[in-house]
């Protein structure tokens, strides 16, 4: 699919925040809201009015089914019916995001988790509602109020945000507009498992900032509306000329050539670092200490060492290797 033409010499996304000069901390002070030059700032401006509206209209005839859904909640596993949670929105402002809950009430004992494909923490009920997209339906009233948009990219968690900036170059500029209940990430990638998935989604999430109108959004709502009769998600996509998927076809999600980051790993090592670094500085000391003389008999050392030694290295393990 060619990219829509530039009207009236207004910008894109990149080349308002070129990616390349975005990286860590930077990107935050830089990335805040759409700017008025941007080709599609007048209609987003009238997007958040229009759909504020609609999702008023839209959240009184759900309300009966939402209580329907909260009362199943709460007669199928303990904990509450609709739980609140902490999102990042609009110019990186956090908000509580309601939804359904389909989790276990202690699916985070150990910390936040990426919910992934056969997540043991989803309870039986929870599998419907989330194949049906009714756990989204809370979501009408952060609609309502104004902190969400019918269509937008999905809002992350601050934990999550936070992480994805340091490794993905203006992975922030998504948040310049308001997120959505669905979107053109949501409606064409399976949930995000990896980094290269993230890196997927954020390209539609660009893409759809840079070409939103009226009848695009409108269709993914339709699409959205359609998938509750578990029609197919790809039939439907192709149907309503939302497919987008060769945007994204120079990242293929699985590649035997290449392999991606699992979100797990990433988490465990942000979470290695924040104790690193919340540590008292004696023990960082008595380690580098270590460290230092580790290296100064490796240095020593390894002049007197037999040339073959470095050939009979092949095959043995770590604690093998290391002189004694």
């Amino acid at each position: 699919m060619q990219p829509e033409k530039q009207s009236n010499g207004m910008q894109t996304i990149e080349q308002l925040f070129p990616e390349h000069e975005l990286t860590g901390s930077e990107q935050a002070t830089q990335t805040k809201t759409l700017p008025r030059s941007h080709r599609r700032y007048r209609y987003f401006t009238m997007k958040y009015r229009l759909e504020r509206a609609v999702g008023m209209g839209m959240l009184l005839p759900a309300l009966p089914l939402i209580a329907v859904c909260w009362c199943v909640v709460k007669l199928t596993s303990r904990g509450p019916g609709i739980y609140r949670q902490t999102r990042v929105g609009h110019e990186g402002k956090n908000f509580q995001v309601l939804k359904l809950r389909t989790m276990r009430i202690d699916a985070e004992s150990n910390g936040p988790q990426w919910s992934s494909k056969g997540d043991s923490r989803i309870t039986g009920i929870g599998k419907i509602f989330r194949k049906l997209h009714l756990d989204e339906l809370p979501q009408l009233v952060n609609v309502a109020k104004g902190e969400m948009v019918l269509v937008g990219p999905r809002p992350e968690r601050p934990e999550f945000v936070e992480l994805l900036a340091e490794v993905i170059p203006g992975y922030e500029r998504r948040l310049i507009v308001k997120p959505g209940i669905t979107g053109m990430a949501q409606i064409n990638l399976p949930p995000d498992s990896d980094l290269r998935s993230v890196e997927r989604k954020q390209i539609l999430d660009l893409h759809h900032i840079d070409t939103a109108d009226l009848w695009l959004d409108k269709r993914m709502i339709l699409l959205t509306a359609f998938r509750i009769f578990s029609i197919s998600n790809d039939r439907l996509t192709s149907l309503m000329g939302l497919d987008r998927k060769d945007l994204v076809s120079h990242i293929p999600a699985d590649s035997a050539d290449a392999t991606s980051t699992p979100l797990a790993v990433l988490m465990a090592e942000a979470s290695a670092k924040k104790s690193w670094e919340k540590a008292p500085q004696s023990t960082q000391n008595s380690e580098d200490s270590e460290s230092e003389e580790f290296h100064n008999m490796w240095s020593e050392d390894r002049e007197s060492w037999e040339d073959d030694t470095h050939d009979s290295w092949e095959g043995m393990s770590l604690a093998e290797r290391t002189p004694r």
